[in-house]
């Protein structure tokens, strides 16, 4: 955990490699597997047992119906055992022939955008996990204008309505939001009194260490522009954060106003209670970031420039941004239409 942190991973990925390392440390301590050599059997009798096994209860109410993991969970968690594994035998805790068995050569056929195969195809055979299940690309979720409408018309403070205003109209990730300072905020249509030369409202963000753990993934700093509406909630929001005392001295932007420890930044776990609660009242899944994915599709069906939308996302690398190029319902029925005509006209 100490070599994630010094990395450079966010706060959300250290927590959550936290959880699938101690869940592999325990299944071998229950099954008497040694954790530092694992055949490639036992690996695999694991992965079953991860769709296999009923997840513990949630919540004090017992659910009628037990609840289960999914294949594409159970690649992540064994994805990060391998990561595991593989440190492990820089560590020398681990034979390299434990972890020479997590991966089998495959020749691409297809390659994806941007793959370099070489001149003789000699680059087109890569190393590829070999415990995997063959599951769906699922593709993004994301949201409709109306649906996002919706959800901050179900926010009862103003707070949390420019919270959801700002990761819809910015894409920003949910730690770069949280992470946001007052200094971040350049709201005026001319920011030269604050040494920002960025004409128009804009949002600024930052790798930053906070004390709510709250953490932009992307290291390159960046600037995002906001439309007359973001400013005006921000002016409500505010008006709605001079009312608390305790919240007056503190530089973060989003803080605790309605509950203790009143003034002090929001964190994770309460921002997600209150996406599911806004999801509830809304009536359909409603996540953090389903908002950052609704930004980014609506630049690009837009017609933005890919490398525009890709710097305002934050995204590093170009392919980062293919998944949100996918076709909407109309416009698979447009498709069809158009064909229908086509057709229509030939026969005439």
């Amino acid at each position: 955990m100490a070599g994630l942190k010094g990395g450079g991973r966010a706060y959300n990925t250290q927590r959550t490699y936290a959880g699938r390392i101690a869940l592999y440390l325990s299944y071998c301590t229950e099954n008497s597997v040694d954790w530092t050599r694992p055949t490639l059997a036992q690996l695999m009798a694991m992965m079953r047992w991860l769709v296999d096994e009923p997840l513990p209860p949630k919540g004090r109410r017992p659910r009628p119906e037990p609840r289960y993991r999914d294949k594409g969970t159970a690649n992540k968690i064994m994805g990060t055992v391998g990561e595991f594994l593989s440190w492990s035998a820089l560590q020398g805790w681990v034979p390299p022939t434990v972890v020479s068995q997590l991966v089998e050569p495959k020749f691409l056929h297809y390659t994806p955008p941007g793959f370099d195969p070489g001149e003789d195809g000699q680059y087109r055979t890569v190393q590829t996990r070999r415990i995997k299940y063959r599951v769906a690309v699922p593709g993004y979720e994301w949201l409709s204008d109306d649906e996002i409408r919706k959800v901050a018309d179900c926010t009862t403070h103003a707070r949390d309505r420019f919270l959801v205003s700002l990761m819809a109209v910015t894409g920003m990730r949910i730690g770069e939001g949280l992470g946001l300072r007052r200094e971040d905020m350049h709201f005026l249509p001319d920011s030269t009194l604050l040494g920002c030369r960025v004409g128009g409202p804009h949002v600024h963000v930052r790798r930053r260490l906070n004390s709510n753990n709250a953490y932009a993934k992307s290291p390159h700093p960046r600037w995002i522009p906001v439309d007359e509406e973001t400013v005006a909630l921000y002016a409500d929001y505010r008006y709605e954060r001079d009312e608390v005392p305790e919240a007056e001295g503190g530089d973060m932007v989003f803080v605790n106003l309605f509950r203790a420890p009143l003034g002090e930044p929001m964190k994770y776990p309460s921002t997600y209670e209150l996406f599911k609660r806004l999801a509830d009242r809304a009536g359909f899944r409603a996540r953090p970031h389903m908002l950052r994915h609704s930004a980014i599709t609506r630049w690009v069906r837009s017609g933005v420039d890919r490398d525009v939308a890709q710097n305002m996302a934050g995204h590093l690398s170009p392919q980062s941004m293919d998944p949100y190029t996918h076709a909407t319902d109309q416009d698979k029925r447009d498709a069809v239409k158009l064909v229908a005509a086509k057709r229509k006209e030939s026969r005439q």
